[in-house]
């Protein structure tokens, strides 16, 4: 076995080091995680329809021969298949497509395809459909089980993900996967391997589980309950450990906020003396620093590390990702040069004459502050004086990573200070951040324009494009926001594609870039690049820029299909905008007819740019839906739970807690373990 696979794959089959590595970008790092990852939908391959029966719009499962099998020659081409059995015919349409591809299609071959019915310009179409040849003259093997469609990345296919959830669910079977025997809490409950084949594999008679089914009830309330427990061990942990006394660092960071270019504001100063109490305490520092967009979470975090640098110790500071760190880096710069203290940066692109140059000046315990990725737990060794750890957008790291960081020498624990930008109404803060103490900047700092939003309707879309090259031609930038539309990302790239192209036929004066989860990290960090040094005018993406980097040349933000996404995340999309000294606007582009609660969220995110007020509004208006694909980014890195859907669990999780530590710790250990890994020492409280 390639002893470049990380350990929790070595002894699992089929999954090699380039496999690893894509299932770590979907978020998956142990075998576990293949069992939460759930489906966004379900095929129905267990019958098959007669091409004559098929219905626009409709997915549905089709055998018949090639007739024809061609490529379509034009700017892009095509592979075009045409399908027919005795009642009818459909075209198979391929816009991205190998060699091997069309080699699979013979004239005269029979096969058997899923997908999406389609009107084309010459009939009914499936584009982009699964297939596969099979025998003339003989029965077809159907599946007798729902066929699971998994939220995928690069380089991965469905099939690939079918195989290693199956492979997963052997080795649960097998004893090889830490499984936990739980009483259900509540009847009707399913044990845990009934509720994930449940949701994994339902059979067709079934349906599609719904919010309120038993199987995902029990498992969203076991990984609540996991979250809980290793959050509730933590803060019992701290009470028992020592942290370095950090007063004496009060001096320097007073010479930092002295330096500032700019005087804090009430809930700014407000909360750089609960942090300040903090880091003089013997136990160690767990603080939420929430806040929203410009409301200077950064600058409140600097002065956190000079006080801890000026006590002697190190600081990490870690960023979801390397342009975030970057960024992060930039703004502390100058504030560090002011006040002497060093800086550097590591993420996974940091040559390695740089990380040695780096490990060896902090291996001889310099105070330093460290800015990078999630590079920094993995090299959280090489801070053997490591004081405070700083953790940006928390909610894109999870408790397990966040704990991860809480590690420190035999003889003390690092503070910590997490932050985020995703407000959180305090009822589920008190869930979500059990370990935590809450401190909150709810006010702008003064100058700052609030960005208008305004809603408006697709028909006038050439309106907005006019509108936008005038903007550029102004000097100033803008966005083009494509949500995803469709589930799958090939489908959902080239929308965004045709997009793109679109306004950049509209607009032959404006530099048009295009950012989608389909491109690889360099491709988009490059193209982000460009765009922060303002050689870009227009950057049309997908949602992979709701937390972004800081572009203050940027004044528009256009979201299509607004109507689509939820409050949180459409406040995180506008609070890419109104970070200059121009006046920034947000249009929301719908396609009516609205719903009623999708009017609702348009007219909240119209009427307030308080984030506080929109989680509120937020947690109102979600009510219930469909299991598949729907839960909100931004509140947590859960897997299977949803802390607004599943609110009414909540209340439950406490008390079985409580019971559970006190009456059977192997098995908390062990639900711990199954839902956040090894990274996460339970046993340790």
């Amino acid at each position: 076995m390639s002893s470049d696979l990380p350990e929790p794959w070595r002894e699992f089959p089929g999954v090699g080091p380039k496999l690893a590595e894509r299932l770590a970008a979907l978020g998956i790092t142990r075998p576990e995680g293949l069992l939460t990852h759930l489906p966004l939908r379900y095929e129905d391959r267990t019958r098959i329809t007669a091409l004559g029966d098929l219905r626009p719009g409709t997915n549905a499962q089709v055998v018949g021969e090639a007739q024809s099998v061609q490529i379509v020659a034009g700017r892009r081409p095509m592979l075009v298949v045409l399908l027919a059995d005795e009642s009818g015919f459909v075209c198979l349409r391929f816009f991205h497509f190998t060699s091997r591809m069309r080699q699979a299609f013979r004239r005269g071959a029979h096969y058997l395809c899923f997908g999406e019915v389609r009107a084309g310009t010459n009939g009914l179409e499936l584009v982009h459909p699964g297939f596969r040849a099979v025998p003339r003259g003989r029965p077809v093997a159907v599946e007798s089980r729902l066929t699971p469609v998994y939220p995928a990345a690069a380089g991965i296919t469905q099939f690939q993900l079918r195989r290693c959830v199956e492979s997963a669910f052997a080795a649960l079977d097998a004893g090889r996967l830490a499984g936990y025997a739980l009483a259900s809490v509540q009847n009707g409950w399913p044990d845990l391997r009934e509720a994930l084949e449940r949701i994994h594999f339902p059979p067709p008679e079934a349906g599609t589980p719904q919010t309120d089914d038993p199987a995902l009830m029990r498992l969203a309330f076991d990984e609540l309950l996991a979250h809980h427990l290793a959050l509730r061990a933590s803060r019992a942990s701290r009470a028992r450990e020592s942290a370095p006394d950090l007063s004496v660092g009060a001096r320097l960071a007073a010479r930092m906020r002295a330096a500032l270019p700019f005087a804090l504001t009430e809930a700014q100063g407000r909360s750089v003396k609960e942090i300040t109490a903090d880091l003089a305490g013997p136990r160690p520092m767990r603080r939420l620093l929430q806040g929203d967009v410009g409301s200077g979470k950064t600058a409140v975090a600097a002065l956190a590390a000079a006080q801890a640098i000026g006590a002697g110790f190190q600081v990490a500071f870690m960023a979801p990702t390397e342009l975030l760190a970057e960024q992060h880096l930039r703004s502390l710069a100058p504030w560090c040069r002011e006040t002497g203290i060093e800086s550097g940066l590591l993420t996974a692109s940091t040559p390695a004459a740089d990380r040695k140059r780096l490990r060896k000046r902090i291996q001889a315990g310099e105070p330093w502050l460290l800015v990078g990725t999630h590079a920094l737990i993995t090299e959280g060794a090489a801070l053997p004086r490591l004081g405070l750890a700083i953790v940006d957008e928390q909610h894109r790291f999870g408790v397990g990573q966040r704990l991860a960081l809480s590690s420190g020498s035999d003889r003390f624990s690092p503070h910590q200070l997490v932050m985020t930008a995703t407000p959180i109404p305090r009822t589920l803060a008190m869930t979500l951040y059990a370990d935590l103490d809450v401190s909150t900047l709810d006010e702008l700092p003064p100058g700052r324009r609030p960005v208008t939003t305004a809603v408006m309707n697709e028909e006038r879309r050439a309106e907005l494009v006019k509108r936008i090259g005038a903007l550029v031609a102004a000097g100033q930038q803008a966005y083009w926001v494509c949500p995803l539309i469709e589930e799958s990302e090939v489908l959902a790239a080239e929308a965004a594609e045709k997009t793109a192209e679109a306004l950049a036929a509209a607009l032959p004066d404006v530099e048009v870039a295009l950012v989608h989860g389909r491109l690889k990290e360099t491709e988009k960090n490059e193209i982000m690049r460009r765009f922060m040094a303002g050689a870009i005018g227009l950057l049309v993406a997908t949602t992979v820029i709701e937390v972004g980097v800081d572009v203050p040349n940027a004044s528009l933000m256009v979201v299509e299909n607004a109507e689509r996404l939820g409050l949180a995340q459409l406040h995180q999309l506008r609070g890419r905008v109104g970070r200059g000294e121009v006046a920034s606007h947000c249009v929301l582009l719908y396609r009516g007819p609205l719903s009623a609660r999708a009017r609702e969220r348009l007219a909240a995110l119209r009427s307030t740019t308080d984030g506080f007020r929109i989680a509120e509004t937020d947690l109102k208006l979600r009510g219930p839906g469909e299991l598949v694909g729907k839960r909100q980014a931004g509140l947590a890195q859960l897997r299977v739970a949803d802390l607004v859907r599943d609110r009414d669990l909540l209340a439950k999780v406490a008390p079985v807690a409580g019971k559970l530590a006190g009456t059977q710790p192997e098995t908390c250990a062990a639900l711990v373990r199954f839902w956040l890994g090894e990274a996460v020492r339970y046993a340790k409280a």
